[in-house]
């Protein structure tokens, strides 16, 4: 089965790939390949970014994996998997963390499809550890259809809100606060955040950035993905 007509059939889920953010997810506005990289510049330059981009180190840090039960280094996929990443937390209430999710479960599938999925690891990162236990994520994994059995995703989840609120700030930037959730039934607190997905290549040098990524078109990233991954 190609890429296209595989990516067609997962499309009857009923997913919208053009989901853009809302106020509980904000999302971020923003020749030859740089050294290290794989794929061609991408079309919009976000270097001035303050997130890592195209030909950028990805930041190195440790975090556990409560489900795996052990602590995930971005370092030791380096030589040996490319990695999708992503930020997300489970109460997210308006879609976009969902969004965010379904683009590396899609991926996930597809690796598994294609047989390289032993050369690909799935790193999404939850900010709310408070909320969001290892029960939380397990079921969390089942809704969104997440194979935990294929040993290629972690669910990556610091030690408190303090520490992730560090890990994002010191390794891309990015401020996460808590803000009153009671907009949302039965939501005590919601996180206005930015909807990155980062793609990295075996070398720890970051591919692509998707700073829209709860809109980023599925086939795209998929086919980024694979040149990637295979290259």
């Amino acid at each position: 089965m190609d890429r296209r007509t595989y990516l067609r059939s997962l499309a009857a889920t009923g997913v919208a790939a053009g989901m853009t953010a809302t106020a509980g997810c904000a999302g971020v506005l923003g020749g030859s390949g740089a050294e290290g990289t794989i794929l061609g510049p991408p079309e919009q330059d976000l270097s001035e970014a303050v997130h890592p981009s195209y030909g950028d180190e990805m930041p190195d840090f440790t975090v556990p994996d409560p489900i795996a039960g052990e602590a995930i280094s971005i370092s030791e996929f380096e030589g040996d998997r490319a990695v999708l990443w992503t930020s997300f937390y489970t109460s997210c209430p308006d879609g976009v963390c969902p969004a965010l999710i379904l683009r590396l479960r899609r991926a996930q599938e597809y690796a598994a499809e294609q047989g390289f999925g032993d050369e690909a690891a799935f790193l999404p990162l939850t900010f709310d550890p408070e909320r969001d236990t290892a029960d939380v994520l397990r079921e969390y994994a089942a809704q969104q259809a997440v194979d935990l059995d294929a040993g290629n995703w972690h669910f990556l989840r610091p030690e408190s809100y303090e520490a992730g609120k560090e890990l994002m700030m010191d390794n891309f930037g990015l401020k996460i606060e808590k803000t009153d959730g009671e907009q949302y039934e039965g939501l005590e607190y919601a996180f206005p955040h930015y909807g990155l997905i980062l793609l990295v290549n075996k070398r720890g040098i970051v591919e692509r950035a998707y700073p829209r990524g709860p809109s980023t078109d599925i086939e795209t990233l998929v086919d980024d993905f694979e040149r990637v991954v295979t290259a």
